[in-house]
């Protein structure tokens, strides 16, 4: 209602609108930038971000908000298609940081546009949450990055430990990678970490992004016959489309997907072919240990996404409330201050209870969320948990 209309109604009116008008000014609104895939391959990954980044901002408004200096802020998580490309992000970056004068970037997707977003984001002060797997992007040199999810990092070392124990007999794998900072970033991880396990990889190849016919791939890999198959870090659409392939040859080996999220996008274009694959980034939502408001938020995203949610997802509701942690305990919404305390801090983390940073070891500062790397697998067309481990 306008001001100048308050003429006309009583003083008693007019004085309950005026408390109303100060009740909303008292809270503020927080930009929370996310430069995320919402089209291509990586899409899926992208929408559910920003379904989960605007779902925990909506329960802390409902909460009552931020608290900071006096002042009741919230959030608004505003998305741009990075096309999951350095040049989209390059454009991203731009529009975030310059037009919309975002301070705050509540979750990026996709290592080569993360490092164009970053490559600003450092400059001007800007406060960078990220899933990218990256370990280039972070360290003493990026004190405003933190990542939001495990990367190759964490959950390499504890799967491929973990598919080795099961199948002990393998002894040789093939690993492919999109041609990305992203899978190059990976590729180097997994294979060292698979040569380490003691498994011999033949060959560790990478395609373009936007490829389509996975046939001629598959048959090279199948003409290795390696014990073991790593489709590291491709999106759910490209790694069923492998997988489906590789069956119609008659491969029919072990299956792993580090960044593997989960079982409908794999199925999609995979069919059968995706039985008894790992994965390092899914999440079940079925059991005792899930809780009522996992099961809620996850059954809201898949009537809007068509899948349930995995950890790069999660990562993007998991930043909201370090946000608010390190906020309220920096009493400040400056960027650096916020930053400041955020490795000191405690969060409440989707995945129940509450969790901080660490990783300093890893990367020289502390960073990393420390979150629980979950592995899964396929099993009889299900998604099935295999075992949790939790951060160190």
């Amino acid at each position: 209602m306008h001001l100048s209309k308050l003429g006309v109604l009583s003083l008693g009116a007019a004085m309950s609108i005026s408390g109303f008008v100060i009740a909303a000014q008292a809270q503020e609104a927080i930009k929370l930038g996310l430069s995320i895939p919402l089209s291509g391959a990586g899409a899926i990954w992208g929408k559910g971000s920003e379904f989960m980044c605007k779902r925990a901002a909506k329960e802390i408004a409902d909460a009552g908000g931020v608290k900071v200096g006096g002042k009741i802020y919230n959030y608004e998580c505003i998305g741009y298609d990075n096309k999951y490309n350095a040049a989209e992000g390059t454009r991203v970056a731009q529009t975030l940081l310059n037009r919309e004068g975002v301070k705050f970037i509540g979750g990026s997707l996709g290592t080569a546009p993360v490092q164009a977003l970053q490559s600003m984001s450092e400059r001007q002060g800007v406060l960078l949450f990220t899933t990218a797997w990256g370990k280039t992007i972070k360290g003493p040199k990026f004190p405003l990055t933190f990542t939001q999810m495990n990367t190759a990092h964490e959950v390499a070392p504890a799967m491929i430990k973990f598919v080795r124990k099961q199948h002990p007999n393998a002894q040789t794998i093939v690993l492919l990678n999109p041609n990305d900072a992203t899978g190059q970033e990976t590729e180097a991880t997994t294979k060292r970490v698979w040569t380490e396990n003691g498994v011999k990889v033949l060959s560790s190849d990478f395609y373009e992004r936007g490829t389509t016919e996975f046939q001629p791939i598959a048959a090279r890999i199948a003409s290795l016959k390696p014990d073991i198959v790593d489709l590291a870090s491709m999106p759910p659409a490209d790694a069923g489309a492998v997988f489906r392939e590789l069956k119609v040859i008659g491969w029919n080996g072990v299956k792993v997907i580090e960044v593997g999220t989960g079982i409908d996008g794999l199925k999609a274009t995979g069919g059968d072919a995706i039985e008894d694959v790992y994965m390092g980034a899914a999440v079940t939502f079925d059991g005792p240990s899930v809780t009522a408001h996992q099961k809620e938020v996850n059954d809201e995203a898949r009537a809007v996404l068509g899948e349930s949610l995995n950890t790069i997802q999660i990562g993007f509701y998991d930043s909201v409330y370090a946000l608010k942690a390190a906020m309220e305990k920096a009493q400040s919404v400056d960027p650096k201050e916020v930053a400041k305390v955020m490795s000191s801090v405690k969060f409440r983390t989707f995945y129940g209870g509450e969790v901080g940073f660490g990783g300093a070891e890893s990367y020289g500062s502390p960073q990393q969320m420390l979150l629980p790397v979950i592995i899964t697998q396929v099993e009889n067309g299900k998604l099935v948990e295999r075992t949790r481990i939790p951060a160190n």
